[in-house]
């Protein structure tokens, strides 16, 4: 197969390739993929004397990439709404109502965003950007995480190696992270000759389980899980340090417009959830196993909470994510070139 194959293979899995499909799918009816929405109250009371703009809206909806039937996102948001800190000082600012709504990957959300659904939300960096490079109208105001692994694993009794991929069929959830780091990773090692398949986490896990498919991406604590039953770890993020994913908050500029301060009520808000996950360390850990169904121990080694940036923005964030940028506008895999600078609103 040839790279220009490949190429469109991973260009036609994109969501974002119409602006007619995202204003149709603003018809559909609001359960996108398989989300689910919570509500965190954050009062039903006004905001205290001084501190409510009239112009801004009562309720903000939150998007975040997860599964978990706690309904939360992992990191500093998600222990800020767990614990109420997060709730607690939007209330100052006259937001008494957040719904938070998971999503299976980063193009269902930025779907959601881009349709009005959704305020804001966390998701990928790559999503982030190609959704924005089809003039998705959203400011990135937090990277809350810049080392995101990207891990490759095979089959039992498959290909155990980048070379044994040849002529394979691998999965990965296009438009994502993980498509980033496979596309990158084939890039470099120049190989063409395999049949890339967009599929969620949990389908992919079963069919590699049955033999359908050769190898698949993943990340995180399934990623480990997986090998520690015996499947042959082909290729991690590790060992490129370029292939690194990082986490983007983004806000559309339609919220902005009603609440201009908000990027940094929320990056005081992260901040302060972050400044009380510090302090209680093992209840951490053990909030993250719930969400992950796995074990403080091994979550401690996936997600340690060194990883979670206290600032909005570093150098090196912004590094990788001008890297991955400029990876996906040379590979025609998003629609056009963006300024990065310019979609920071720091």
């Amino acid at each position: 197969m040839s790279s220009s194959i490949v190429q469109n293979r991973l260009r036609k899995g994109r969501l974002f390739g119409s602006i007619f499909a995202l204003a149709f799918a603003m018809l559909l009816t609001q359960a996108c993929g398989t989300s689910a929405g919570t509500t965190a109250s954050t009062g039903t009371g006004a905001a205290p004397a001084g501190t409510t703009k009239a112009a801004v809206p009562a309720a903000l909806n939150y998007g975040y990439i997860g599964t978990s039937k706690l309904n939360f996102p992992g990191g500093a948001e998600g222990w800020g709404f767990y614990k109420g800190i997060i709730q607690e000082e939007l209330k100052k600012h006259g937001i008494t109502e957040v719904k938070l709504t998971a999503f299976p990957n980063g193009p269902d959300l930025s779907e959601s965003l881009i349709s009005g659904r959704l305020d804001f939300g966390s998701l990928g960096d790559t999503p982030a950007i190609l959704a924005k490079s089809t003039g998705a109208k959203t400011r990135f105001i937090t990277q809350g995480a810049t080392d995101s692994i990207g891990y490759l694993i095979g089959r039992k009794n498959g290909p155990a190696t980048l070379a044994e991929l040849k002529g394979k069929t691998v999965t990965t959830q296009k438009g994502s992270f993980h498509h980033r780091y496979l596309a990158g990773l084939l890039k470099e090692n120049n190989i063409t000759d395999v049949k890339i398949v967009h599929m969620l986490r949990v389908d992919a896990e079963a069919a590699l389980a049955r033999g359908e498919i050769d190898a698949m991406t993943n990340t995180g604590v399934f990623a480990l899980k997986q090998i520690d039953q015996g499947y042959p770890l082909i290729d991690d993020a590790t060992k490129h340090p370029n292939l690194l994913g990082t986490s983007a908050t983004v806000v559309s500029e339609e919220y902005l417009a009603k609440n201009p301060d908000f990027p940094k009520i929320w990056n005081e808000a992260r901040l302060k959830a972050l400044s009380d996950l510090k302090t209680k360390p093992a209840e951490y850990y053990k909030f993250l196993a719930e969400l992950n169904n796995s074990t403080p121990e091994l979550m401690e080694k996936v997600s340690p909470i060194s990883g979670i940036k206290d600032v909005p923005f570093t150098d090196e964030g912004i590094k990788l994510l001008e890297g991955t940028k400029k990876f996906l506008v040379e590979e025609k895999l998003a629609e056009k070139d963006i300024d990065i600078n310019q979609w920071i609103l720091k």
